[in-house]
């Protein structure tokens, strides 16, 4: 289970297929789940809050926000979701491949807005507050999908789009050409040592590995990790492993000791040791009392 499964797990509205990349996904923090690790994918993200406050990260940014709030995630980008103290917070997800709105060739929409975008040459906001000068008219569109896809009616494809097409015309009072900075290739050497750990976490993985897919020595890695995530690469690598595992008890049977090795653990009592420490309990009573109020207030 890589992290876009882990998302995707969560799903409770759904209607995408092949031929339209389109998904709408309802979550919880922390009653699905405590934390989405830093991860990315090719499909733009938008996070609309339903109800409560968190934090959200994009490109290693915070923002603390609450019901009302949107966060726009651009194709490629590092993005993050966690709890905020003791708060819980309803959001939804709504998912979808840039491309369903292009066409092959000549089309100024393509060309002007969206092939720029998919090759992160424009940028813009990424958060809208409530009372920001945007978020009515994007607010609008979200609120229309949402309508749309309570029941799927025959066509909906052609109203999503429409309103799609309608939330970028809001997004372009903040679009701005962005060149590729210094900044920027430190993220792209992030992206790729976070696309390592999500795609090979269940490997023995080792600094030596990690350097590697930057090209970087082992003391250099570590400082480049530690500066840009503000943790060690080590406890990244188990504080992910530790989420996937968490995820696997409440949706799995299989053993303890199988999602521990399963998850990259060799040592089943390092496993519950950390385990512990990151959700004060052991792997059984996670399993045991998921979803009850009590434990949802102590995750």
């Amino acid at each position: 289970m890589n992290i876009s499964e882990y998302e995707r797990s969560q799903e409770t509205k759904s209607h995408g297929h092949g031929n339209f990349p389109f998904n709408i996904y309802l979550c919880s923090i922390p009653l699905d789940f405590a934390t989405v690790p830093t991860h990315w994918h090719n499909e733009m993200e938008i996070i609309y809050i339903k109800k409560g406050s968190g934090v959200i990260a994009v490109d290693l940014i915070s923002f603390c926000v609450s019901q009302g709030d949107i966060v726009v995630v651009p194709p490629g980008h590092l993005h993050s979701i966690q709890q905020l103290a003791n708060h819980s917070m309803e959001y939804e997800n709504i998912i979808f491949q840039v491309s369903m709105l292009m066409v092959p060739k000549g089309d100024l929409c393509t060309e002007d807005f969206f092939l720029p975008l998919i090759q992160g040459k424009i940028q813009f906001n990424y958060h809208y507050p409530a009372d920001s000068f945007q978020h009515h008219g994007l607010s609008e569109c979200l609120d229309s999908i949402d309508e749309i896809c309570k029941s799927f009616p025959p066509g909906y494809q052609l109203a999503v789009k429409g309103q799609l097409f309608i939330f970028f015309y809001h997004l372009r009072f903040c679009m701005q050409n962005h060149p590729h900075s210094q900044n920027a290739k430190s993220l792209d050497r992030l992206k790729e040592i976070l696309k390592y750990v999500e795609t090979n976490y269940q490997e023995k993985i080792s600094i030596a590995n990690a350097a590697a897919i930057c090209s970087f020595s082992q003391p250099h890695f570590m400082k480049f990790f530690k500066k840009h995530m503000a943790v060690s690469f080590t406890d990244y690598l188990n504080d992910y492993r530790l989420t996937i595992a968490a995820r696997l008890l409440i949706s799995s049977e299989d053993t303890v000791a199988n999602i521990a090795v399963d998850t990259g653990f060799d040592n089943l009592s390092y496993f519950h040791r950390i385990f512990k420490r990151k959700y004060q309990c052991t792997p059984m009573e996670f399993r045991k009392n998921a979803g009850s109020a009590t434990f949802s207030n102590v995750l």
